[in-house]
């Protein structure tokens, strides 16, 4: 079931929190919007979901019309599953019973509804918790229970609102890897919100950046990654330093750069011309050693990663500091050679 939202808005008081979104998700996709908290994303979720009504836009859910002008078609008339963050269990039912729930307002029969609950709960590995109270569950078998919850709606979209940020961290990549299964089970539409970078890539397969009400860039996480449209999508996503320089020449995406009168090699947009010009380099794209291009540089300041030292490095003719892995501990004002062995020059919008 695909979802296709056209100019949404919606604004509470004189704030305009979602603002003109348009987003085309294809039926089986799994979809991120990532964002800074207070950018919009739950509202936009809640008015896919019918629990907040637009302002303005059209809402497509499956080839059918859900909202629009003097148009709101109801919740439970949209096939869509809601993970809350909160998982929304009914605290007095056990397991079983909170996966049954949705069932019992259609006409299912008792013998349909308890086969049901039994193939759900077996999917999420959740069959010898049947009986047991949410209250006696973690909070990763709590989601789970949520997500058979879904699975038993039969919902042809599954709206997630940042259905991991109550985990403890060394949970949730065990978490992420039982959502991509559960996704993969179901082919459902997954559309889910995050504000944490390292959760939207690993789940997306197409991901937006949301902020301040607006989509920003809509790729997959490593187009995102790699080639962001502007300066803020870059600062969001991943660490980076984002220099000055001049564009030298260009040809079909490669381009020369001058960095300070150090000249390297970027990629860059269809369209990028000759001329002053940002470019962002990524501390994987930096490398310590002597070569042409080797811009000199003094250690800042020094951290261990775990298996590389992240060091921050001044250069003489940059008026921001580089970012560099390296793989021995430097000295705190060593001078060394930075090699740019891969960079990006940011659309010239």
């Amino acid at each position: 079931m695909s979802i296709s939202l056209s100019n949404v808005t919606k604004s509470f008081g004189s704030d305009r929190v979602v603002d003109g979104v348009t987003l085309q998700i294809a039926g089986g996709e799994f979809f991120v919007v990532l964002g800074p908290s207070g950018c919009g994303k739950t509202t936009l979720l809640r008015l896919i979901a019918g629990l907040e009504a637009a302002d303005g836009g059209d809402i497509v859910l499956a080839n059918k019309r859900v909202a629009g002008e003097h148009l709101h078609v109801a919740p439970e008339d949209r096939n869509v599953g809601f993970v809350f963050q909160s998982y929304a269990l009914w605290p007095h039912m056990t397991v079983a019973e909170n996966v049954a729930f949705p069932l019992q307002a259609g006409s299912a029969g008792k013998s349909e509804i308890q086969e049901t609950v039994r193939t759900c709960l077996r999917t999420v590995e959740l069959s010898e918790l049947a009986d047991r109270k949410p209250a006696q569950l973690s909070g990763g078998q709590r989601q789970r229970v949520a997500l058979a919850r879904c699975l038993a709606q039969r919902a042809g979209i599954i709206l997630m609102d940042e259905p991991l940020a109550n985990l403890d961290p060394h949970l949730r990549t065990a978490m992420e890897e039982e959502l991509a299964r559960f996704h993969a089970a179901t082919g459902a539409t997954t559309l889910y919100i995050t504000h944490d970078q390292r959760e939207a890539m690993a789940l997306a397969d197409r991901l937006a950046v949301m902020w301040e009400g607006r989509i920003l860039q809509v790729a997959a996480p490593d187009e995102i990654y790699r080639r962001p449209v502007n300066e803020r999508v870059a600062r969001f996503i991943g660490r980076s330093a984002i220099v000055d320089g001049e564009v030298l020449n260009t040809d079909d995406g490669d381009c020369r750069f001058l960095i300070g009168e150090t000249e390297i090699s970027a990629k860059c947009a269809a369209g990028t011309g000759p001329g002053k010009a940002r470019i962002m380099l990524r501390p994987e794209d930096l490398s310590h050693g002597q070569s042409d291009n080797a811009i000199p540089a003094a250690i800042q300041a020094v951290a261990y990663r775990g298996g590389f030292w992240e060091a921050v490095a001044n250069v003489e003719s940059v008026d921001v500091p580089l970012i560099v892995n390296l793989p021995a501990k430097p000295a705190i004002g060593d001078h060394v050679p930075i090699v740019v062995n891969a960079a990006w020059v940011l659309p010239q919008i």
